[in-house]
């Protein structure tokens, strides 16, 4: 076992002197979740500091730009100073991030492209958080979609989605809520299709991967991609659905 210090154990995608970027697998948190007793494996080492959204791993500290759910999987963006950290964040929060999730819905009709603008509220409830779409107000959540591949048999459609927006679970709400819930989803979706399909295809979580993440590196300014592929689970569950892998 490597006994030098590291400041993640999940893959390197990208790294240099100011960004690190991992594929964090299915399961893994982004960050430690504090109202948990039992500690859970998280996408970095180290103790976490909420405020400062800061691990002080055993190689140095890393400070986490977002995050993706626990049952997502694919890129997940890191940085090593402070002063880097506050640009990758101006970044997203202006929107400039390109953030870019495939993902495998139950259901059909969608057109080849188009776009999805939903009112999200979010509730934090006995430690449960559930987002709910909301009629009527002006839209805060925006996500475009582009059909990859759709299997008539099987009638599930291959999705790739860019997130304009990032609200807590907003993938899987837009989606559910236009009656094409992701694949695996045990909280938007339905739990006698996910019991099929595990059966049927062997689709035993959560069909959502982040796929690619582009943005201006802060400090050459170049363009920077990092993409994730597809993890072995994911791509036997295409296969045994008779859909292409990505």
């Amino acid at each position: 076992m490597n006994s030098n210090p590291v400041m993640t154990r999940c893959e390197i995608l990208h790294e240099d002197r100011f960004l690190l970027v991992v594929n964090k697998p299915h399961g893994v948190l982004s960050h430690p979740n504090p109202k948990t007793a039992k500690p859970q494996p998280a996408a970095f080492e180290g103790r976490y500091d909420a405020n400062s959204r800061c691990f002080s791993s055993p190689a140095g500290k890393v400070w986490l730009i977002h995050r993706l759910d626990q049952d997502t999987s694919g890129v997940l963006l890191a940085a090593k100073d402070e002063k880097t950290a506050a640009a990758c964040r101006e970044a997203f929060e202006a929107e400039t991030v390109r953030k870019t999730y495939l993902a495998l819905c139950a259901g059909g009709g969608l057109k080849p492209e188009g776009a999805w603008l939903d009112h999200l509220i979010t509730a934090h409830e006995r430690h449960q958080v559930r987002t709910t779409v909301r009629h009527g107000p002006r839209p805060n959540a925006e996500a475009r979609f582009r059909l990859i591949e759709y299997s008539a048999a099987q009638r599930l459609s291959l999705i790739e989605i860019e997130l304009i927006t990032g609200k807590t679970h907003q993938i899987r709400v837009q989606a559910a809520s236009r009656r094409l819930p992701l694949v695996g989803d045990d909280v938007y979706g339905s739990f006698d299709l996910n019991r099929k399909l595990r059966q049927s295809i062997g689709a035993r979580r959560l069909f959502l991967q982040a796929h690619e993440l582009r943005l201006k590196h802060p400090a050459s300014g170049q363009m920077l991609s990092v993409k994730a592929p597809l993890p072995p689970d994911l791509i036997s569950v295409l296969e045994a659905a008779g859909l292409k892998s990505v």
